[in-house]
């Protein structure tokens, strides 16, 4: 009874790291996920290193990216951090 005691506290901390740390970016890892697997031609998107553009044309694992009065850039789909106005 008295090891119980004692390992009480840190199971406790475990379960309150998961509910409050891992759980929370495991939930967020999975909408990023999905919302780069639901990408269309035209969207408008922002990549994590900050370039506004649209889609121009989509592969497997890449993005070309029209900039406005710019050129094409290819990019990895895990560079797009978020995705503005959405293809009618």
């Amino acid at each position: 009874m008295g090891t119980l005691a004692s390992l009480l506290p840190i199971i406790l901390m475990f379960v309150i790291f998961y509910f409050l740390l891992i759980r929370p970016q495991q939930k967020r890892q999975k909408q990023v996920k999905q919302m780069q697997a639901d990408l269309q031609k035209g969207d408008e998107v922002i990549t994590i290193g900050g370039l506004h553009g649209s889609i121009h044309a989509l592969d497997e694992d890449t993005v070309v990216l029209h900039e406005a009065n710019g050129p094409k850039l290819t990019f990895d789909r895990s560079a797009i951090r978020e995705v503005k106005n959405k293809a009618q």
